[in-house]
């Protein structure tokens, strides 16, 4: 029973005053944060998944301090190191709930407003950081060795391997005796080194058209339309280093399904019908691989997605209802006396929870853009409350990167769409209102579990969880306003105006078109100056549904094809753009649409829902399999090449413990830590930062581009040419041996 357990000791005990909450490093892990927030915005909007930070932000922070004690400053204590992580981390969690939610206002056929954004991010971070408060004592004190939050204690033994003489000298006997800093430092090297891989190869590969970045080969006869094809990407090699084999190949056998069977199947199906078959809408003979996936498949795999975070949740149901009688429990304790509570058990007042909670709710009824009143605003309270609690059971239990986020923004669309459409609330701006409600949900629920890990880390170290959470605040916050910015910039750089012809005339009813005047953003830019009315239409009746500059007669000039989820990939002067597929914002934006409108192609999506309800009676986990069936093959695959890798790697550290007969659980935590991760860890960094910088300064020298890759065309074969799909592997197989070569090694020994 819990009273016979021997009493937790942590590295740092309680009577420690160590330095903790200090000025440097809350400021060095607020600006790490919205680094890593950056590139895990980019990457979620790519291939709808992000990886913990925690780690790569520890490894940062004990190299940077350690370099400026080296120049005579003083080096950081281990609790300043957690407090860099904890601030750090933020970044990822909010990135990862706002790329999955916020672009399907795009897709819904409205505009991306950074102050909804902005707004949305703020509120969905504070109500997690919140509501974890406490939880904190419920989840990860009470529940020590029980829920083991993989990621958070992995983080601890970094830190703990890196902790400063300072550190070790006010640790307890036990800990300072295994205490060794030299793998963390190691460890920085390694990270900074995949940084300046993924950063100079990712430059290279798509400013300076160095080689081709998505090889592909097409079938003909025999598997017609079939396609098998890379994004050969640094960061998406890195993910799937990170996530593991299992995940990474469940993944890629979801798009092997899509592009290998199911697209095939329609073409061979179909392409003997004469006119177009709904919801497509030119016939399947004139189609390419790539217009039946965005025909069809799209909603195969929507329907895939759904159900998988479903059962996920389903399944997770005697979790939830724990998880909310042990946070009742919590929150009936009311506010202890704090004068004799331990260092290591000071949280934030309950009051700080209740008037905050409460503020919440004023601040989501009295904000403009969410068009909310007092029980909605309760609502999602109420709703973020269960999610986090939730989410952070689910972290302790599978960690970070089996948590179904996807699953519960679900579960809130449906209970939400569902009471709007029992009152009537059915208008397309009400589409706008159930996404805050749901993006609110899941940036709390996707914070609330990077909080818990961060908890878990402080509470192994010995750390203060006051000043964590203090922490987490501000670099939730730095991280939250700076994504809207980001996001919008993102779009802007990979949209397409599309001009219409003079003989398609398409002129928009004179009620819908806007009443603000808008100019071309992006590359295009350059091009024309002008400014234009604007006109979201909503129908295929008569042109193509989506934005539209008008001219001052209310007629379309330009098709404006948004960058997240746009399907036109070449600008009209003949430059390539690479859209960003946001799968799990479509799917949001599938689910409201299909409720309040009515009108989704439910034959489609239930065969994908039929898909996850077999790979579940199979034993197969079907939330993984189902994004690979949404995403494209394209960004699978190189996912798969580094969940091989991890799989090789794996097997170099099991060959060099013969005698320790580690199990699959202990292998992968070893894993976790080793040199193979960090430099992983830098190519996601390195890649992602590389392209959100290419996208920023694409308007800036769009002739240079042009000239630049109408050069690459004729010269490079790498790039254009009969070799050029088999030649660009050839960089791509080159940072993947380094990773290997990095992975495999053995680690150096003390001596």
């Amino acid at each position: 029973m819990a009273e016979h357990k021997p009493p937790f000791e942590p590295f740092i005990p309680a009577s420690s005053k160590l330095r903790e909450l200090t000025p440097l490093p809350l400021v060095v892990g607020t600006l790490l944060g919205m680094v890593f927030g950056a590139s895990s915005l980019y990457l979620v909007l790519k291939v709808g998944l992000t990886v913990s930070a925690s780690i790569p932000v520890a490894v940062i922070s004990i190299t940077f301090f350690r370099i400026l004690s080296k120049l005579g400053l003083k080096n950081a204590t281990i609790l300043e190191n957690n407090v860099v992580q904890t601030a750090g981390s933020a970044g990822e969690s909010i990135a990862f709930g706002v790329g999955v939610t916020m672009p399907a206002i795009l897709i819904l056929g409205f505009d991306l407003e950074v102050l909804r954004v902005t707004l949305v991010a703020v509120l969905g971070s504070l109500l997690g950081i919140l509501m974890m408060i406490p939880l904190r004592r419920a989840l990860i004190v009470e529940q020590h060795g029980t829920l083991k939050y993989p990621e958070g204690t992995a983080c601890a033994e970094v830190l703990k391997a890196g902790a400063s003489e300072e550190s070790i000298a006010e640790a307890s006997a036990a800990h300072a005796a295994a205490a060794d800093g030299r793998d963390a430092g190691q460890g920085g090297k390694t990270i900074f080194l995949g940084f300046g891989i993924g950063l100079v190869y990712k430059a290279v590969m798509v400013a300076l058209r160095g080689w081709k970045d998505v090889p592909e080969k097409i079938f003909g006869a025999g598997l017609k339309a079939g396609s098998v094809s890379a994004e050969i990407s640094p960061e998406l090699l890195g993910v799937g280093y990170i996530i593991g084999p299992r995940i990474a190949s469940t993944m890629c056998a979801g798009g092997v399904l899509a592009y290998l069977v199911l697209i095939p199947a329609i073409k061979f199906f179909g392409e003997h019908i004469p006119g177009p078959l709904s919801p497509g809408t030119i016939p399947i003979a004139e189609m390419g691989p790539h217009q039946i996936r965005g025909a069809y498949v799209l909603y195969i795999g929507a329907g895939a997605v759904a159900a998988g975070g479903i059962i996920s949740l389903a399944r997770s149901l005697p979790t939830i209802w724990s998880g909310i009688r042990a946070g009742l429990r919590d929150f009936r304790g009311g506010d202890k006396a704090r004068g004799d509570v331990p260092r290591t058990e000071r949280d934030l007042s309950m009051k700080v929870v209740l008037v905050g909670a409460l503020a919440l709710i004023v601040a989501i009824t009295l904000s403009p853009p969410l068009h909310m009143n007092v029980a909605g605003a309760a609502l999602i309270v109420v709703f973020g409350f269960l999610f986090v609690t939730v989410s952070s059971r689910l972290c302790g239990e599978i960690g970070s990167s089996s948590n179904p986020i996807s699953g519960m923004t679900v579960a809130t669309l449906l209970l939400t769409c569902g009471a709007f459409l029992l009152i009537g609330w059915t208008a397309p701006p009400y589409y706008v209102t159930a996404l805050s409600v749901g993006a609110i949900v899941c940036i709390a629920a996707s914070n609330g579990g990077a909080t818990s890990q961060d908890l878990k880390t402080g509470f192994l170290v010995g750390a203060t969880p006051k000043a964590q959470q203090i922490s987490i605040v501000v670099g939730a916050l730095a991280s939250a306003l700076i994504l809207g910015p980001i996001l919008l910039r993102l779009n802007d750089s990979a949209t397409v105006y599309v001009p219409i012809a003079a003989d398609q005339r398409i002129c928009a009813p004179a009620e819908e078109i806007g009443g603000s005047r808008e100019a071309l953003a992006g590359p295009q830019a350059k091009d024309d100056s002008g400014t234009y009315r604007t006109w979201h239409k909503r129908t295929a009746e008569g042109g193509e549904p989506g934005k539209y500059l008008l001219d001052d007669a209310g007629c379309a000039v330009y098709l404006a094809d948004p960058g997240i989820n746009g399907t036109h990939t070449t600008r009209p002067d003949g430059s390539r753009v690479t859209k960003f597929d946001a799968p799990k914002a479509t799917l949001m934006s599938y689910i409201i649409k299909g409720i309040l409108n009515r009108e989704l192609p439910w034959g489609l999506v239930l065969i994908g829902v039929m898909i996850a309800v077999v790979l579940e009676m199979s034993g197969i986990p079907s939330l993984a399999f189902a994004v690979g069936v949404y995403l494209p093959l394209s960004s699978s695959t190189p996912i798969l090449a580094g969940g091989f890798l991890r799989w090789l790697a794996d097997r170099a550290i099991e060959r060099r413990s013969p005698d320790r007969k580690l199990t699959e659980e202990e292998l992968a935590a070893e894993g976790d830590k080793s040199p193979g991760v960090m430099l992983a860890s830098g190519y996601i960094a390195g890649g992602a930062i590389a392209g959100i910088v290419i996208a920023f300064v694409a308007g800036l020298f769009g002739d240079l581009q042009t000239r630049i890759e109408d050069w690459a065309k004729v010269h490079n074969p790498l790039f254009e040419g009969p070799w050029s799909d088999s030649l660009s592997l050839v960089p791509f197989a080159l940072i993947a041996g380094v990773l290997y070569g990095v992975a495999a090694r053995a680690p150096k020994r003390a001596s």
